[in-house]
């Protein structure tokens, strides 16, 4: 006989689900940036919000 309860998910699957999700966010962000560039040339440019491996080569430039 087959089981009616679900099977609980992994951290490891969560973990992974997560980390696409953000790489998916982020590419919409970083998408959305580059078209209103395109749409209005004077506005201000902003940054979005460093990855982990951003941050870290920004820190050993700062420290060289």
């Amino acid at each position: 006989m087959s089981s009616k309860s679900k099977r609980q998910q992994t951290m490891a699957k969560r973990n992974r689900e997560h980390a696409v999700e953000e790489k998916r966010r982020l590419k919409r962000e970083k998408k959305q940036a580059a078209r209103d560039a395109r749409n209005n040339p004077e506005a201000p440019v902003t940054e979005g919000p460093l990855t982990e491996d951003e941050a870290q080569a920004r820190e050993a430039i700062d420290v060289a």
